[in-house]
């Protein structure tokens, strides 16, 4: 899959994306002076950060893509699962809430966050929250995050081409 229609934003559109992952994520990241391009791919929107693809775009909410994660290292939107659940995460499956050991207890149902092992704490997917953080913890039974993109998808090897 290719990713289509990819063009360049202005720096205005830039400035609203860097703050809004920033809100998110808080912490810094790519700045509004970068050249940054966006592609549709799927039912998302890739942003490209010198030719890398480091955020994605869903439903209009603005996220750091598994390698835009792994370059500036968030603290916070995070969902932690236990080695038993990595494998399966690694390969696309959702999170179900038993295999969660630990997540922001500021995630609400509908957002966007991502999913990190507990040994390494390295990011694995990103999805959006189907309950509370504080729920995906306490809850024995059901899904907890819906995977969206994931280590080693078509976003992933977009990079590797």
């Amino acid at each position: 899959m290719r990713p289509r229609k990819r063009h360049r934003l202005r720096q205005k559109e830039v400035r609203r994306i860097v703050e809004d992952l920033e809100r998110a994520m808080d912490c810094p990241v790519f700045s509004d002076s970068d050249s940054i391009d966006v592609a549709s791919l799927k039912d998302m929107d890739i942003v490209y950060v010198g030719g890398k693809v480091l955020g994605i775009i869903i439903e209009g909410q603005a996220f750091l893509s598994v390698r835009g994660l792994l370059e500036y290292n968030p603290a916070n939107r995070f969902v932690t699962v236990d080695m038993g659940a990595v494998q399966f995460v690694y390969n696309g499956a959702d999170v179900m809430a038993p295999g969660v050991v630990d997540a922001d207890p500021a995630i609400s149902e509908g957002d966007l966050a991502w999913v990190r092992d507990e040994n390494n704490l390295q990011p694995l997917a990103v999805g959006v929250a189907l309950m509370s953080g504080k729920e995906m913890v306490s809850r024995d039974k059901g899904k907890a995050l819906e995977s969206l993109h994931h280590v080693g998808d078509a976003i992933w090897k977009i990079d590797e081409d």
